[in-house]
């Protein structure tokens, strides 16, 4: 099983950045995959999620209407689509498995199985 996450890089306020998540040893419909980032000093934070049962997805409120998560079951990826970025949106992002508890509405840490980082910087 691995998840590979590529597509950061260094971009000025308002641009965009379209970061993948290449899913292998799984499909799609197995796990929900989630978006988090962890930028430094602060703690980490779920950004956006999109669920294995109907691919329904969920966005913290800082990005809704900026960021939008979708997938490709072909391709068997998962994309984090990120415009009008702003310098907060700086941390190193990951994608990862289990990324909600539907039962109790929270995001869940600890993961069958999360990619490496991709270092994501906002800065003029």
């Amino acid at each position: 099983v691995q998840l590979q996450a590529s597509g950061g890089g260094l971009v000025q306020p308002g641009g965009s950045l379209r970061l993948s998540c290449a899913v292998s040893g799984f499909t799609l419909d197995y796990y929900s995959i989630g978006w988090f980032r962890q930028a430094p000093g602060k703690e980490r934070e779920g950004v956006c999620y999109i669920s294995r049962r109907d691919g329904s997805t969920y966005c913290i409120d800082p990005v809704k209407g900026r960021f939008t998560i979708s997938r490709d079951v072909a391709k068997n990826t998962v994309y984090l689509q990120m415009n009008s970025l702003k310098p907060e949106d700086t941390a190193i992002y990951y994608c990862a498995t289990d990324p909600w508890n539907f039962e109790s509405s929270h995001w869940v840490y600890e993961h069958d199985y999360r990619g490496q980082g991709t270092q994501v910087t906002v800065s003029s």
